[in-house]
């Protein structure tokens, strides 16, 4: 009976350490794709092909756009490591992206809604105007990475980004 007793209590703990990590779902709305502003660091200039008079740029490379939103967190608890998802198509209904949806990482959310931003390279010369599909993040609840300094979260361009989608 104390065996029992003392393997069902070894298993209990067992259970309560070994806590897994579960994936939590969050809500995106107002999910909007628009190029990065000409003071931003990411809008990097093209290159001029020579005809600069009429300044025509080189058709390679990436142009800097900027998805933006607001996350929404109904859970009580703060959902860490978050990724985003979405299809980002262009006007002929291609992929932008080409084989990924993860566009990006906002990383910890706190309970209640939150403006977002994300910084992405589009291919130049990509045909738009372009349609967002299926937007969402997926966080943890607890760190499934290592964890970053609260000034580190976020790269210095991010927190431009960020800053200039609250205001």
């Amino acid at each position: 009976m104390l065996r029992r007793s003392l393997i069902s209590i070894l298993i209990a703990v067992c259970l309560l350490i070994g806590t897994p990590v579960l994936a939590a779902e969050l809500r995106l709305t107002d999910v909007a794709l628009a190029p990065c502003d000409a003071n931003d660091p990411g809008a990097q200039p093209g290159q001029a092909l020579g005809n600069t008079r009429n300044n025509i740029t080189s058709p390679e490379g990436a142009s800097c756009y900027v998805l933006s939103g607001t996350v929404v967190n109904p859970s009580k608890r703060a959902v860490v490591d978050t990724d985003v998802y979405a299809r980002i198509l262009d006007r002929s209904g291609e992929p932008v992206l080409q084989n990924r949806t993860r566009v990006g990482s906002i990383g910890d959310v706190e309970p209640g809604s939150q403006a977002f931003a994300l910084r992405l390279a589009v291919p130049k010369g990509t045909p738009g105007p372009f349609d967002v599909k299926n937007p969402r993040a997926r966080g943890f609840n607890a760190p499934v990475r290592s964890r970053a300094n609260d000034d580190d979260e976020l790269l210095p361009l991010e927190q431009t980004v960020v800053t200039a989608a609250q205001d």
